[in-house]
């Protein structure tokens, strides 16, 4: 045969899968959260370095006056908490040297480049005694007006779940630890969540995590596929296969990280027959195709979030319809949103059906839980005619008596007029209270802006800086609590009144003042953000 028809009838069989992987390429987000190898690779590479004192309140070129009391400040508030908070600080200090995640934590509040004076001077504590209305109070009798919001768990108020917890206990102490078999609070559980989702069966688990890896085990059983979709930055807990970027030792292997709202995603879709599922956090449409944000990557005032629900809306929807084409589980991660958004969860706030979807956090009424709920299709794990082919998910907690127990407690005060009113006007609430905040930080000259996806917010920086992460130290000052996660993530519980949300609001404006006042957010004319991303990364690469 002639070489050159060979070479042709070579290409030409190529050419399918090269088209596929091209596609896939043109599908991923161009940032390094789009390109999880490249992630990974970038992570090993850079270097580790801190800066000493000089740099750290110099690293922005200010004038020596401006240094002089950025230190002044830094040192004085120090200062400040550790006088104002020892017992809870020295606390932490001593569990921290047994507790690894306390150690994760301490490091990654801050940019590394500042992490080691930081937590060599600003300590901060990690204990609470006690929680009340939309406050917690430290082991020094400080109060705060939370904004953690326990990791979403925190929907309805710390008194509403102290509530729901007692009554589950109360409900179940009869049957106390036992497990295998089921107290009867499991099956109406199980049947309200039936009607909630709008699904079929419930699985129950112990965490949110645990119930992601259910639902695309599932998925890949039935479909008889092993690739997975996630979209660009969204989180769907800690397990390999929904993590493949730095953070996870493995390689990417199953999983194709897709943008999110991008036509070129749905083309993949459409023309794959690999795909088991699609994961959707609809949590992603406040900050699309990035990662959650935290102050510990703050280092300059790149940072940005937007929300359009129309949009959102009707990308699900078409997301939707493709899966349905081409036969592919559509799983919707509520873990984080479920019943902060409606009382029917994200499924009936933006109109649109998936095929499984996960719960956890809230849903338990103040304990750990996992749910999954589905179509009666995928949701099997066995095949009657296949006895030896099954999909094996068990666990020893899993519908736990108290958990299930606070569980009914919850579903019950769901359905209570005073919750369900709580949902009334929701959007328009906090979208009303974000505008406010807004257009006060504009009124007082402040270079702080939010985002907002009902009650949950990101706080971005309308001027150039790198020391925008020290803002959660004068919040704290000020009698603000927030995750370690710092300015990145605000999560307000539905309770706050205008007036608690007020004194919110005024205590920003204290804290932001005072950071400015004391020099943090000094500028010149020659500062700006792509100035900062390019010297920070001749810093890293080249230090």
């Amino acid at each position: 045969m002639n070489p050159t028809w060979i070479t042709l009838a070579v290409l030409t069989a190529l050419l399918p899968s090269v088209h596929r992987r091209v596609q896939l390429s043109r599908a991923k987000h161009r940032s390094l959260a789009g390109h999880s190898r490249m992630a990974k690779r970038l992570a090993r590479w850079l270097p580790g370095y801190s800066f000493d004192e000089a740099a750290f309140f110099g690293c922005d070129d200010a004038p020596t006056d401006i240094q002089a009391l950025r230190r002044e400040a830094f040192f004085s508030i120090a200062k400040t908490l550790q006088t104002r908070h020892p017992l809870s600080i020295a606390a932490t200090a001593a569990a921290r040297e047994d507790i690894s995640d306390m150690q994760f934590i301490a490091a990654y509040r801050v940019p590394f480049q500042f992490s080691r004076l930081v937590r060599e001077h600003l300590k901060v504590g990690s204990f609470l005694q006690s929680a009340q209305g939309v406050q917690v109070t430290d082991l020094d009798g400080q109060v705060f007006y939370d904004l953690t919001g326990s990791y979403g768990v925190n929907v309805f108020g710390a008194d509403f779940y102290k509530k729901t917890m007692a009554e589950g206990l109360a409900r179940t102490s009869a049957l106390g630890p036992v497990l295998g078999s089921y107290h009867p609070v499991v099956a109406s559980n199980a049947a309200r969540l039936k009607a909630l989702s709008g699904m079929d069966e419930v699985s129950f688990h112990m965490s949110g995590t645990e119930a992601v890896m259910q639902a695309v085990r599932l998925a890949r059983y039935h479909t008889q596929r092993k690739n997975i979709v996630r979209f660009c930055g969204a989180y769907h807990g800690w397990w390999e296969d929904v993590q493949p970027g730095p953070g996870n030792p493995m390689p990417p292997r199953e999983t194709y990280t897709l943008s999110d709202m991008n036509e070129r995603s749905l083309d993949v879709l459409r023309t794959r027959k690999d795909i088991a599922c699609v994961l959707v956090n609809p949590l992603q449409a406040l900050h699309t195709n990035a990662n959650a944000p935290g102050d510990s990557t703050l280092v300059d005032s790149s940072r940005r979030a937007a929300y359009d629900r129309q949009a959102y809306t009707d990308w699900l929807k078409a997301l939707r319809q493709v899966c349905t084409d081409k036969c592919i589980v559509l799983i919707f991660d509520e873990v984080f949103l479920g019943f902060r958004l409606a009382a029917g969860g994200a499924q009936a706030y933006f109109g649109v059906q998936a095929d499984m979807v996960t719960y956890g956090k809230t849903l338990g009424g103040g304990f750990p839980v996992g749910v999954v709920c589905g179509k009666q299709q995928w949701m099997h794990r066995f095949h009657e005619q296949r006895p030896a082919d099954i999909c094996f998910a068990r666990g020893t907690f899993n519908a736990h008596p108290v958990v299930m127990g606070a569980m009914s407690a919850f579903l019950d005060e769901l359905e209570t007029p005073e919750i369900q009113r709580m949902y009334d006007g929701l959007d328009t609430c906090w979208n009303a209270r974000a505008q406010h905040f807004n257009a006060t930080m504009l009124k007082e000259g402040l270079p702080l802006q939010a985002a907002n996806m009902s009650s949950v917010w990101t706080l971005f920086y309308t001027q150039p800086s790198r020391y925008n992460w020290m803002l959660q130290y004068y919040l704290r000052l000020h009698g603000l609590a927030l995750s370690w996660v710092g300015t990145g993530r605000l999560i307000f519980s539905l309770n706050y009144s205008d007036a608690d949300f007020e004194n919110v609001v005024q205590k920003f404006v204290l804290a932001a003042r005072q950071m400015k006042q004391d020099g943090w957010w000094w500028q010149t004319s020659g500062l700006t953000n792509p100035s900062i991303r390019r010297r920070i990364l001749k810093e890293t690469l080249f230090r």
